[in-house]
């Protein structure tokens, strides 16, 4: 992992507006991952830019530490020495439907980035990785965050027969519930917003993720998938969230 070229390294006084989270408070940042070296790194940066921060080593730890006190963000190590990390992400998905899991992967692991996205991740950042992607991604969702709970949109919106409740982020289809993710709300509002119409896989990273965040178009593809699987009756012949070859998506109602 790469460390910090000022700041927490230097002594410099942590920035004013660093890390606040809802209503400017300061946003509290739940740290699990074994490895001694990243947890002191993280923890040195991550509080320079003014967040709380809270780490555990195991997995079963992290998963009381939510149930007891909470969080506004999670960063999940995948590899623990207890249970792991998919494991970790399911149990906290069934207490907090909403607080964002950042999940951290080894390089080249697909299937493990797209295991932790149906676990109930919210994103992912590949080791070996540097500080200031991780930080990048770590702003853009909570300052979505942070606009999605002052913003005045309506609590729930209905696609085909399925009812999405943008406060619970929750989806209801014939009869049984589904549970989304923070990004999978936020993806389903923006095709909603243009509903009919084309939307780039660039626009979606610009308006979801935030172009300082880098995600790959293949993270935009990932999360289609998951609302697929919960959205359509027959995700392999899709009715509603099609495909654009070659550019992206759009909703149909």
């Amino acid at each position: 992992m790469a460390l910090p070229s000022s700041g927490a390294a230097s002594g410099a006084s942590p920035p004013k507006n660093g890390g606040s989270g809802e209503h400017g408070k300061r946003a509290r940042i739940l740290l699990v991952e074994d490895e001694p070296d990243i947890v002191r790194g993280l923890t040195d940066v991550l509080e320079f830019e003014g967040y709380e921060v809270v780490t555990h080593m195991l997995g079963r730890a992290g998963v009381r530490e939510m149930k007891e006190r909470g969080a506004d963000l999670v960063i999940l190590d995948l590899m623990l020495p207890d249970i792991n990390g998919f494991q970790v992400c399911e149990e906290i998905r069934t207490e907090n439907q909403v607080v964002p899991i950042i999940i951290l992967t080894a390089r080249g692991q697909e299937l493990d980035k797209i295991r932790g996205l149906e676990a109930g991740a919210d994103d992912y950042v590949t080791k070996p990785f540097g500080v200031g992607e991780l930080l990048a991604r770590i702003k853009a969702i909570l300052r979505r965050l942070t606009r999605a709970q002052v913003s005045k949109e309506p609590e729930s919106i209905k696609i085909g027969s399925c009812e999405i409740n943008l406060r619970t982020h929750t989806l209801v289809r014939a009869r049984k519930s589904y549970m989304l993710t923070f990004y999978e709300v936020e993806l389903l509002k923006l095709l909603h917003e243009r509903e009919g119409q084309p939307v780039s896989r660039d626009e979606i990273l610009d308006k979801i993720w935030g172009i300082e965040a880098y995600p790959s178009n293949r993270t935009v593809d990932n999360f289609v998938v998951k609302l697929r699987k919960k959205l359509e009756e027959n995700q392999h012949h899709p009715r509603h969230i099609l495909t654009v070859y070659g550019f992206g998506y759009k909703l149909v109602p």
